[in-house]
């Protein structure tokens, strides 16, 4: 994934390395002073090698989900298009033929590899008789020529034969079916298939079964099951039938070169085959560009999630990189008198700075290439995970087929990227670090603590925190999610050098902080827009800044905190002094104790947060399906070319009379439409879903916001909508990404609906917004679509006989089971094509598959859990290391070694607990807000969830596995030998 970004990231790689190379060989004694202390700890520098290895191993994990999503719609794209590169459609075989005749001379063009017409219509196709029967409700048949095809697009580089389809063509009575149809209906060369060609029963002998690739697998659909029948069959069962619809005819272009090669070509060779169908664009022959469409739609996704995944581990990456700030300040501490000896006999700081870098680039390095191969297998197990919850969404056979991919790209940019992280981190701790006082480190005493800012530092700070505070009223007055946060809280920030010129520390630091947790919880409140434009950079910056004022505050008052704890640490004996001996040294060291809270309140606070939103999804599931069902059943499609005749009636008689109340037509169109958001410029596909009058009124979908004109509720704004041909009806998702409420367009706004076959375009008034769409994101054998709602005699006046009435609303009568209905429907009409879609089976179902999904990223962001934990360790391993002496002289006083040990992981849960209360705290208040006040739950009435059920095990196997984490060198701690510890020698 970002091939855009190899290239920076590898020039700065090469500096960074460059840099360290030089060092290391113009400052042999450098190199010999950092290589000797990461030999020294082997056990620190396996944690904090595996604590920096995470973010690396998110960071590859997050590209390989990217990778497979793109290789996977790729490589659905090359198996059901083959050599097809554009497509001529037209609905009708006269119009067709013209097309093709055009066409014709394209084959002398050096940019086109074949021409290929072929017919195709939709039919049912069984196997079997009785209960016995099983039923492909609407396969594709197929007329082609099969010596033509074998031949269509030449012999690329991907095989010798692009199109798999070749061999006889089948003659009359016989049929050729793909893979796909085949294992549908299990079907073997010799078996005998009845095909309802336009709601007549025909009978065909397969002949042979071809591999469900290229032109075998053509279609609308990832799989898509194919029939193929000699030519003329269809037109003929067409008038035997005395229908009204006739074959449509598809002319396939391939362009110069392969099966993925040919698509470089696209925009030229469309151009010319415009210009050589004229005026039939305008008039039936709709130009289409399939393999270039899919190709851009597979980046787009794949460029969505990757980023959705580098976004929640965007948050380990930051505890990730607090363990490294964390390490060098205790490395600091740890060595304060030796640095001081060496700054006084005269190494520079910049001396200082480049052993500490050559020292944790070691650290950085082994992490990236230990985080590569780590990546590696968290994105294989992202990736079998999402395939289980792709194909949740859909049970149809039809749901996209992940197959795991990463690419070298991917590999080498996830291994700069977390080299780099981690150098630049190193960089600026130890460039801060080395800024340390000789006299004080030499006499290991406190390094100048409340020293007064310089008036250098004191004039930039505060021109800065003007200019903030300038940038952030025009930020805050329009919404902008990210700034909205970020300036206000910056201006703060900078503002404290000055203010510590007129109070103390700890005041500026908790009124600062204070006010910064103020603004990251309340902004929404006073400005309900902040996530209106669907940034994940908002939700960083907004879980950064809350959890970072949090820590802050609680460390510069961790007294107030400590004090309901005063009769446990002031009690007499032994557990009052492990009581005293667990707070005082976290308290005393606030800036690496704050940082490990921040780990662990940060990844807390995510988590949870990701948990509430996939409990509110799940508490909104009951009402979704009253919103999406608007009470009907069950929605039943069929063939264009086999339409149920008069469906109100014929549904409602015989014996399923007493089974359905309600039969409501819909009228089905489809095009393109401009984006009304104004983010895109490409074409968006659309489905218009026309309601006849009497439903709209009588059962009308829920409607979110409507224009005030169209009445007071939402029958009278139906009447208004379906009487009008001027207005549609959004979905919420209607072209977004990040859910119902970001970057939607108002009630007001217009939107312009394009019929692709004719070329015309209508502009409409977008007069409302639904609650719930979701029983109309998918129809049978077609592309998906954004679906628009409006009067059925709207989607006439636009697509005139390309609107059909293909689509049915069933109210089922009380008591009756929709599933037996849904199976006696298609039985019944199977003639027709008819396929029963269970509107709340299929609501359920996609909420299921949504908290599965949130249940996937609240996984993905455990392993930040590990960093904090892994965090945990290493400074209980520091502290063992630096309190030596004093737990020998505590040992040689008496104190027992189970003492030592309860201390120890006494102060282990202290931080654990704290971090874990914190994260929770300000995550289930922060979700809160949300819930109550950002548009993006606007449509969802539920009281606000809180899942303990999720929370409680999340965080007590956070503390268990903290203690664990801890119990080692509180072993090693209570192990000291008094007169060991007590010598001067290490």
């Amino acid at each position: 994934m970002y091939p855009e970004l190899t290239r920076p990231l590898l020039v700065l790689l090469a500096v960074a390395v460059a840099a360290l190379i030089t060092v290391g060989a113009v400052r042999p004694f450098l190199r010999r002073l950092a290589l000797r202390q990461v030999s020294r700890r082997p056990l620190e520098a396996v944690l904090v090698i595996a604590g920096s290895l995470l973010g690396t191993a998110i960071i590859v994990g997050s590209f390989a989900v990217g990778d497979t999503i793109d290789d996977s719609v790729r490589t659905t794209a090359f198996r059901t298009l083959g050599p097809v590169d554009e497509e001529v459609y037209s609905d009708d075989l006269a119009r067709g033929e013209e097309a093709a005749r055009r066409l014709a001379a394209l084959r002398a063009d050096p940019d086109v590899d074949g021409l290929l017409t072929v017919a195709v219509d939709k039919a049912a196709v069984s196997r079997g008789e009785g209960v016995a029967r099983i039923a492909e409700p609407q396969a594709l048949v197929f007329e082609a020529d099969f010596a033509a095809a074998a031949t269509f697009g030449g012999r690329g580089p991907e095989g010798p034969d692009g199109s798999h389809l070749s061999g006889a063509t089948p003659p009359p009575g016989a049929a050729v079916v793909n893979a796909d149809l085949a294992d549908s209906l299990g079907l073997s060369p010799g078996d005998t298939v009845t095909a309802y060609l336009y709601g007549r029963p025909t009978t065909l002998r397969v002949e042979r079964v071809v591999p469900a690739q290229g032109l075998a697998a053509l279609g609308f659909s990832n799989v898509n099951r194919n029939l193929f029948v000699a030519p003329g069959t269809l037109a003929a069962a067409a008038a035997r039938a005395d229908a009204d619809a006739t074959p449509s005819t598809i002319t396939l272009v391939s362009n110069r070169g392969g099966v993925e090669s040919g698509s470089a070509l696209t925009d030229a060779v469309e151009e010319k085959i415009r210009a050589a169908l004229g005026e039939l664009t305008t008039s039936g022959a709709q130009v289409t560009t399939p393999k270039k469409d899919a190709l851009a739609s597979a980046e787009d996704v794949a460029a969505q999630l990757g980023s959705l995944f580098l976004f929640i581990g965007s948050f380990s990456i930051i505890a990730g990189v607090l363990l490294l700030v964390n390490v060098f300040v205790m490395l600091t501490d740890e060595r304060r008198g030796q640095l001081g000896m060496l700054r006084a006999m005269g190494m520079r700081r910049r001396r200082l700075v480049s052993a500490f870098l050559l020292e944790g680039s070691v650290y950085g390095i082994v992490a990236a290439a230990l985080g590569v191969a780590a990546g590696i297998g968290v994105g294989w197990a992202v990736v079998l995970v999402a395939a289980q919850i792709f194909a949740a969404f859909q049970d149809t056979g039809n749901a996209l087929e992940l197959s795991f991919a990463i690419t070298p790209t991917s590999l080498f940019n996830g291994f700069a990227a977390g080299f780099l992280i981690a150098f630049a981190t190193i960089a600026a701790t130890s460039a801060r670090v080395s800024r340390l006082n000789i006299i004080a480190a030499i006499r290991d005493l406190p390094d100048g603590a409340g020293r007064k800012p310089r008036r250098s530092l004191l004039i930039g700070s505060t021109l800065l925190a003007a200019l903030c505070t300038a940038a952030a009223v025009p930020a805050v007055a329009s919404s902008e999610g990210v700034t909205t946060y970020l300036f206000p809280a910056l201006a703060v920030l900078f503002a404290v050098p000055l203010a510590r010129r007129l109070a103390g520390t700890r005041v500026v630091a908790t009124a600062a902080s204070a006010l910064v947790l103020a603004w990251g919880l309340l902004a929404n409140v006073a400005r309900p827009e902040v996530y209106d434009n669907g940034s994940t950079a908002t939700y960083v910056v907004l879980g950064v800044m809350v959890t970072g004022a949090a820590v802050v505050l609680l460390s510069v008052n961790q007294d107030v905190v400590l004090r309901p704890l005063r009769l446990l640490t002031a009690r007499a004996g032994e557990a009052g002094l492990a009581a005293r001996l667990a707070v005082t040294y976290p308290t005393s060291r606030k800036f690496r104790t704050g940082a490990t809270l921040l780990m662990y309140s940060l990844i807390i606070f995510t988590l949870v947060i990701i948990t509430e939103m996939g409990a509110i999804i799940g508490a909104g599931t009951d009402r979704a399906v009253v919103e999406a069902s608007a009470g009907y059943a069950i929605r039943a499609d069929v063939a264009a070319s086999t339409p149920i005749s008069d469906p109100q009636r014929t549904l409602r008689s015989g014996d399923l009379a007493a089974q359905i109340t309600e039969v409501t037509p819909l009228t089905i169109g489809r095009g393109t439409s401009d984006d009304p958001t104004g983010r895109s410029d490409t074409p968006l596909p659309v489905v218009l879903i026309g309601l006849p009058a009497t439903a709209a009124t009588r059962h009308p979908l829920a409607l979110d916001t409507w224009l005030p004109s169209l009445g007071a509720d939402e029958t009278a704004a139906w009447r208004g909508i379906v009487a009008d041909s001027r207005y549609v009806v959004l979905d919420p998702f209607f072209n977004t990404t990040a859910g119902p409420g970001t970057d939607q367009v108002k009630p007001g706004a217009t939107i312009t609906l394009t019929n692709p076959a004719t070329g015309r375009a209508e502009k409409k008034i977008i007069a409302a917004k639904v609650k719930n769409a979701l029983p109309y994101y998918s129809f049978p054998a077609q592309p998906p679509a954004y679906p628009v709602f409006a009067g059925a005699d709207t989607v006439r006046s636009i697509y005139g006989d390309g609107a059909r009435d293909t689509s049915l609303l069933i109210r089922a009568a009380p008591g009756v089971s929709d599933e037996q209905l849904a199976a006696t429907m298609q039985g019944r009409f199977l003639a027709n094509g008819l396929i029963a879609n269970r509107i709340e089976r299929d609501v359920r179902r996609n909420f299921a598959a949504n908290v599965s999904f949130f249940r996937l990223m609240q996984g993905y962001l455990a392993l930040g859990l590990l960093v904090g934990i892994i965090g945990l360790g290493v400074v209980m391993v520091r502290a063992v290391r630096e309190r030596r002496r004093t737990i020998g002289i505590l040992r040689a006083l008496g104190v027992r070694s189970r003492t030592v040990t309860a201390a120890f992981l006494g102060e282990s849960a202290f931080v654990a607990v704290e971090g874990i209360v914190l994260g929770t705290g300000l995550s289930l208040l922060t979700s809160w807000l949300m819930y109550a006040n950002s548009p993006a739950f606007g449509g969802i009435d539920v009281a606000f969830p809180i899942a303990w059920a999720t929370i409680g095990p999340t965080v007590g196997a956070t503390l268990v596995a903290s203690l664990l984490a801890s119990a080692g060198p509180a072993r090693r701690a209570a192990a000291i030998l008094p007169a060991v510890a007590v010598r001067v020698a290490d």
